[in-house]
C-alpha cells in the first residue's frame, strides 16, 4: 500500500539547505519515491504558521519511505540541513483509511 512522506520545513540558510536538496531527488528515486509537492504555494488553514516549505512524497510502501529516510545516502545529505540549513518535521504515513 502506498505511503506518504510529509515534511514541514523552515529554511534557515538557503545556501546550506540547497546542498541538501540538490542530493535528495536521486535518493528518493532510488527508493521508489515520487515527489507530489515540493516548495509550491500553500495555505495554512489551521494551526501555527511556523513552517515555510511543505513537501509530499509518495512511496510504494511505508517501509520504503522509512528505509529511504534511514539510508546512508539520505543521512549524509540531511547532515547539510541539520548543520544549520533548516529544520524539518517529517512523518511517513500509510495511505488508506485505517480508522474503523
Amino acid at each position: 500500500m502506498a505511503a506518504y512522506w510529509l515534511s514541514r520545513c523552515i529554511i534557515q540558510d538557503p545556501v546550506q539547505y540547497k546542498k541538501y536538496t540538490d542530493q535528495v531527488p536521486g535518493i528518493l528515486q532510488k527508493h521508489g519515491g515520487k515527489v507530489l509537492a515540493r516548495g509550491g504555494r500553500y495555505q495554512v488553514n489551521e494551526g501555527p504558521d511556523t513552517f515555510n516549505r511543505y513537501v509530499v512524497i509518495e512511496f510504494p510502501t511505508l517501509e520504503a519511505g522509512v528505509n529511504c529516510f534511514n539510508s546512508p545516502e539520505y543521512v549524509a545529505a540531511a547532515a547539510f540541513r541539520r548543520a544549520g540549513g533548516g529544520v524539518v518535521e517529517n512523518v511517513v504515513v500509510e495511505g488508506g483509511e485505517a480508522t474503523h
